[in-house]
């Protein structure tokens, strides 16, 4: 009985074992999904931290107009649903930025994990640069229109473009300035993509563990998230903030009446102007909004 039994008898014995150890597999998502779902949450995103951007954006560009920034007096004249203004084009801009920016990481993290066999560090560093850059360079137009229209109730009523909508504006920048006005500040602003990236990647999931770690925080929980993406973007709000600043100005722009030509040029062009005539701190005019922007998004 021992000799036939005694098998038999083992392999029921391994048989919970085995069922214990077997976990179940969770089927990955479709690419659809993925870029379907990082477009859904970078617009619901952008509509709680649009204020925030708007008021970088006018803190930003007052020196730009030749004027002191003052809260009080800009809800004075534009109310507080002003800081509302250029939601539609914020919204539109995510719809291209968020979608492609998530969706090619995964895209590409997943496609190069198949060629190297391994996901490095290095990697999704170099990912999040690439990915990040290409985002800004497709979603470049709406970010035009997003600082136009932010910023346009802060001219004098003589020089105001009176943009209707997110419509209007790419309308009527293609009749009045041509399409290529629509990539105007697209080297800054896909400079500061590539770098949000980086360090996003980068500093995110370090500041996670650390957290964890020193504050007892369970990690991946909401406040561990929330510490750690208002830490990430600290770094990141100090780094690019001059490359934001840059980028609105070439954006918001106009033609000099006196010269015939475009005042902003270029990312180190811009810098060197402003810090010359303004001062360097004056590309970190708007810092504090534009960190909640970050931070918060």
């Amino acid at each position: 009985m021992s000799s036939t039994t005694a098998p038999a008898a083992a392999a029921a014995a391994a048989a919970p074992a085995a069922n214990v150890a077997r976990k179940p597999t969770t089927a990955a998502l479709s690419k659809s999904v993925v870029f379907g779902t990082a477009g859904l949450g970078g617009c619901m995103g952008w509509m709680i931290v649009h204020p925030a951007n708007t008021l970088a954006v006018r803190w930003n560009l007052a020196s730009m107009q030749g004027k002191p920034f003052n809260f009080g007096a800009m809800i004075r004249e534009s109310g507080w649903l002003g800081l509302y203004d250029g939601l539609s084009a914020g919204v539109l801009r995510q719809v291209f930025y968020a979608t492609s920016r998530f969706g090619l990481f995964e895209t590409f993290r997943d496609k190069l994990h198949q060629i190297r066999g391994k996901t490095d560090f290095a990697s999704r560093v170099g990912i999040g640069a690439a990915t990040g850059g290409i985002a800004a360079y497709i979603s470049c137009p709406m970010e035009v229109a997003v600082v136009r229209m932010s910023n346009d109730s802060t001219l004098p009523a003589s020089e105001r473009r009176n943009y209707k909508g997110v419509v209007d504006t790419a309308t009527r920048i293609i009749k009045e300035e041509g399409v290529a006005t629509f990539w105007r500040g697209s080297s800054p602003f896909v400079q500061r993509a590539m770098m949000v990236g980086v360090f996003q990647v980068a500093t995110l999931d370090q500041f996670k563990e650390m957290y964890a770690h020193y504050l007892s925080q369970k990690k991946n929980s909401i406040p561990n998230v929330f510490c750690a993406s208002m830490t990430s973007g600290l770094l990141y709000s100090l780094a690019t903030m001059p490359l934001e600043a840059s980028k609105n100005r070439m954006a918001f722009q106009k033609i000099c009446p006196e010269s015939g030509k475009l005042p902003y040029t270029g990312t180190l062009q811009t810098i060197k102007k402003v810090a010359a005539e303004e001062g360097f701190l004056a590309l970190y005019n708007g810092f504090l909004p534009y960190y909640i922007r970050c931070g918060g998004h």
